[in-house]
């Protein structure tokens, strides 16, 4: 047996049910004390985002993605310098999924890495491919939190 609710009824359940469980209504944050906010801000450690990586990417010096030139030999040579990283076998799946920038043959290098070793091959991997001038190697080596 099939159990229908008339249509106005059913959008009343609804918009009711959905009230009820706060998918349409915003509510207030539970109010706590300083006590209670300076125990949890201890129990999250200090730092726990990527303030120092944010902190460095506001400088107007610092290459970011928005940065990479549309020009045919720069999107080219983004895409053979990704080939290389992808196509060494010896790279982690974040190693293989670092940002690639290049404006006039330098290679910018961004993300996060395993160790100082994978760092390094991706430097060279970067590095080994026709037309690139420079790497400027901005690797980050993750922690276990990242």
């Amino acid at each position: 047996m099939k159990f229908a609710l008339p249509r106005p009824l059913a959008v009343g359940v609804f918009a009711a049910l959905a009230a009820s469980t706060g998918a349409f209504a915003q509510q207030a944050a539970p109010m706590s004390s300083p006590a209670t906010s300076q125990s949890a801000a201890g129990v999250a450690g200090a730092d726990a985002d990527n303030t120092r990586l944010n902190r460095r990417d506001r400088n107007d010096a610092t290459t970011t993605p928005t940065d990479q030139s549309n020009s045919s030999p720069a999107v080219d040579m983004v895409a053979n310098v990704r080939k290389a990283i992808v196509d060494d076998d010896g790279l982690s799946v974040k190693a293989r999924n670092v940002k690639v920038v290049v404006n006039n043959g330098v290679v910018t290098l961004r993300g996060p890495v395993a160790d100082a070793q994978e760092k390094a091959r991706v430097e060279r991997d970067a590095a080994s491919v026709r037309g690139v001038t420079r790497v400027d190697n901005q690797l980050d080596i993750a922690t276990d939190s990242d």
